[in-house]
């Protein structure tokens, strides 16, 4: 794959596609009143899932793109989770049957900066007014820096079968840079007490891109990172948007390096983790070949998530906490960013939805075909236009991008049946753009594509 491909493609802001539409298309025009409604549809015995949100963190990294702030208290952080318990009993109060879970996920934030016996409870909660399937995944995202004894056999406990633990880069100055300071060994010592404690599957999180960062400190952090055999790696750019979120303003923007350098980085870790026996799932995750990750990828059953890449077929995803987003057969909804007016609906009994989408059949076929290109690196858009009812050529929104892509090489089409070529998966999310009907019409501020 030619090197200039990066620089040609790599400045276009693009979405991650983790949903379609993406959420900047989000509008008040769809609240509270509707998710109620779109509860009671679910249909009965259809497993979801549920995402929780813990948005609190002791210290803010620099880089960081998520919904959170900083506490030294303990009091908000229980008054927090005391809202999160209700709102649970206050969404499975409104479908009006004991839904049956089969994922869980905690993100933040800093999920497991909750005290252990307050984690533990609010999975009981949890359990109470959910049925959690026997064999559901609940997973937990965590900063190794924090991790203490108790907490990770309160996991145990709780049943949490996976944790994710925050990497990112064990370069000194890069550290010292994105402000978060985290030793080889404060990762080691959090991986053993996870798997002392019996969660055996665990998941790394790097960055490339980041300020100072090289090639040569990107391969010597996954080196590390490979001697602790973590089962998945989620590999990300990181996303500067200062005007965003403020505190990337602290990050020097000489020091960034650009698409070239980004793709350089990537690239060198994704040979490096192959190289030592993990596939590579679409173009940021990778997983031991018996990882249920990449049994999905094998098995042609892998989808795409506000976390990334999954094996969740769950058609129903309730997000639970301030800024989560839910996705239901009829569209999204999204609660209140802001904790405290978060705590003040659940307060008065009330859905914290304040914004969403509602789907119409034309996002269902686009959400099928970018789906499908992210997560297979191919199309048959025959076969998907025949599942919605739609003609194949309606299908590519942006003909020149396609025709460009094919040019260049990225790209080969059959026919009407497209395919990311070899080498070329960096580059998937330009691909999937060309069918994105709502990005011309967005002003939105994405991520870099490379």
């Amino acid at each position: 794959m030619r090197s200039d491909l990066a620089k040609s493609y790599g400045q276009d802001r693009l979405p991650r596609y983790t949903s379609y539409p993406t959420a900047p298309h989000f509008s008040p025009a769809i609240g509270e009143a509707d998710y109620r409604k779109w509860l009671k549809s679910l249909p009965a015995r259809q497993s979801a899932s549920i995402y929780m949100h813990v948005p609190f963190c002791r210290s803010m990294c620099w880089y960081c793109g998520c919904h959170t702030s900083i506490t030294k208290k303990d009091d908000p952080i229980a008054i927090y989770t005391s809202g999160l318990r209700t709102e649970a009993h206050i969404v499975a109060e409104t479908i009006g049957q004991r839904l049956p879970v089969s994922h869980i996920h905690f993100g933040g934030g800093t999920p497991t900066i909750m005290a252990p016996e307050t984690f533990a409870d609010l999975v009981g909660a949890l359990r109470y007014s959910y049925f959690v399937l026997p064999d559901a995944e609940v997973a937990v995202e965590i900063d190794p820096r924090t991790l203490t004894e108790p907490m990770a056999e309160a996991l145990a406990f709780s049943g949490v079968t996976r944790a994710s633990l925050g990497v990112q880069s064990y370069d000194s100055d890069v550290q010292i840079a994105i402000n978060r300071l985290q030793s080889f060994e404060q990762t080691a010592q959090c991986v053993e007490r996870l798997r002392r404690s019996g969660i055996g599957r665990i998941n790394f999180d790097l960055l490339y891109g980041l300020p100072l960062q090289t090639v040569d400190s990107c391969l010597g952090t996954v080196a590390k990172c490979i001697e602790l055999r973590p089962d998945r790696f989620s590999v990300f750019g990181y996303a500067h948007v200062p005007s965003f979120k403020k505190h990337q303003r602290k990050i020097d923007e000489s020091t960034l390096p650009d698409s070239l350098d980004r793709h350089l980085q990537a690239e060198t870790i994704a040979e490096a983790l192959v190289d030592a026996g993990y596939v590579r799932i679409g173009f940021d995750h990778f997983a031991l070949p018996d990882d249920d990750l990449a049994v999905a990828k094998r098995e042609g059953r892998l989808r795409r998530n506000f976390q990334g890449y999954t094996d969740d077929a769950a058609e129903a995803l309730i997000g639970l906490g301030s800024s989560s987003i839910s996705r239901l057969p009829q569209g999204f909804v999204q609660n209140v960013v802001a904790t405290k007016d978060y705590l003040a609906h659940i307060a008065d009994e009330r859905l914290a939805t304040v914004k969403g989408y509602a789907f119409t059949e034309e996002d269902r076929f686009r959400a099928d075909i970018i789906e499908r290109v992210m997560c297979d690196m191919a199309v048959d858009l025959p076969q998907v236009s025949h599942r919605h009812g739609r003609d194949p050529r309606s299908a590519i929104v942006d003909r020149s991008r396609i025709d460009s892509l094919v040019a260049d090489g990225v790209v080969t089409m059959i026919g009407d049946r497209l395919a990311v070529s070899g080498g070329a998966e960096f580059l998937v999310r330009s691909v999937a753009s060309a069918f994105d009907a709502h990005l011309a019409r967005s002003q939105a501020t994405h991520s870099r594509a490379v």
